[in-house]
């Protein structure tokens, strides 16, 4: 007999996310490739937190619901990995290669967040704007908030994540390797992703097709980002 496992509830809000989020942050292994794109999304979004808290993103702010549909994503792709179910194409490479003693921390945060922001942002945008039924122009001022506050994080990670000056000639490859990708292209091509499906949303097979596509291209990406460098 088969045993399929039940995948935990989505969160219900960001304590939620913040509270999952520490968890595996003191049960994973410091240098498990997810552990640390964990420790930077837990940084990332208890920032986010404390903007709402102060009402950072303004009256009627969607960035709440949207941050907690985005983050869903990315926690029942670490709970279907864990019962040793496939997630999605975009999370695979960093699932697989987690633990690759030759790829540097640097390599697997990039990873996740092109995982997260090239596939999992378009459709949680699309996922807010329906529940909330607005358009997607209600979400760009939440969305460029938010994209701030995303490029002021990875300029930190690049800063904190690379080696130091006595291994630059180690770390050359890794210097080339990670300045091809952009977070500012990753933001606009997943925003424009969402416009396309919010277009085609009346017509499933289409968008479906979109998105395997979106998903598939997206971990090739992060297949390239997690090249071992030795």
């Amino acid at each position: 007999m088969t045993m399929t496992w039940a995948l935990p509830a989505a969160p219900t809000g960001i304590e939620d996310v913040l509270a999952r989020m520490r968890r595996l942050d003191e049960a994973l292994p410091p240098r498990d490739g997810v552990a640390v794109f964990n420790r930077v999304y837990l940084t990332v979004t208890e920032e986010i937190a404390r903007q709402v808290a102060v009402g950072g993103f303004g009256a009627g702010s969607a960035a709440a619901e949207l941050d907690v549909r985005f983050a869903g994503r990315y926690l029942t792709a670490v709970d279907r990995a864990a019962v040793g179910r496939r997630p999605p194409a975009c999370w695979r490479p960093l699932f697989q290669q987690r633990g690759h003693p030759a790829v540097q921390p640097l390599q697997f945060a990039l990873a996740g967040i092109n995982a997260h922001i090239g596939h999992d942002l378009a459709l949680a945008l699309t996922d807010t704007c329906r529940a909330r039924g607005v358009e997607p122009e209600a979400l760009q001022a939440d969305f460029d908030r938010v994209g701030g506050l995303l490029a002021t994080m990875e300029e930190r990670i690049r800063e904190g994540l690379m080696p130091g000056p006595d291994l630059l000639d180690v770390a050359d490859p890794l210097t080339h390797l990670v300045g091809s990708w952009s977070l500012d292209a990753a933001r606009g091509a997943a925003w424009a992703s969402f416009r396309t499906l919010w277009a085609v949303r009346g017509l499933p097979d289409v968008a479906g097709e979109l998105t395997d596509r979106l998903d598939s291209g997206v971990g090739m990406v992060g297949r390239c980002l997690l090249t071992p460098l030795g």
